[in-house]
């Protein structure tokens, strides 16, 4: 399934990053999840309707909080798996 994948950097770790992501996802109806890795950055993957990832990327580009973010990496990746709901891994 096309998924979007996405590694933030920043202090995106232990603040509120992945609570606003989640809330973001799922007024999208966006599936996948979000989890801490290392160096302070959080990966995402991230799966629904095309458009709905479109309308996701731009949110993270644009509207996350700052100033936890600092760079920002996504790319469209095929992902075998495919998910109920959008989960905070940790």
């Amino acid at each position: 399934m096309k998924s979007l994948h996405c590694i933030v950097k920043g202090k995106v770790q232990g603040g509120n990053f992945q609570g606003w992501l989640h809330k973001e996802a799922e007024q999208l109806n966006i599936t996948g999840w979000v989890r801490n890795v290392a160096d302070g950055e959080a990966e995402i993957l991230a799966q629904g309707d095309p458009t709905d990832l479109k309308t996701f990327d731009g949110i993270i580009r644009t509207k996350a909080p700052l100033p936890e973010v600092d760079e920002i990496r996504c790319d469209i990746v095929d992902h075998d798996k495919t998910f109920d709901k959008f989960e905070m891994r940790g």
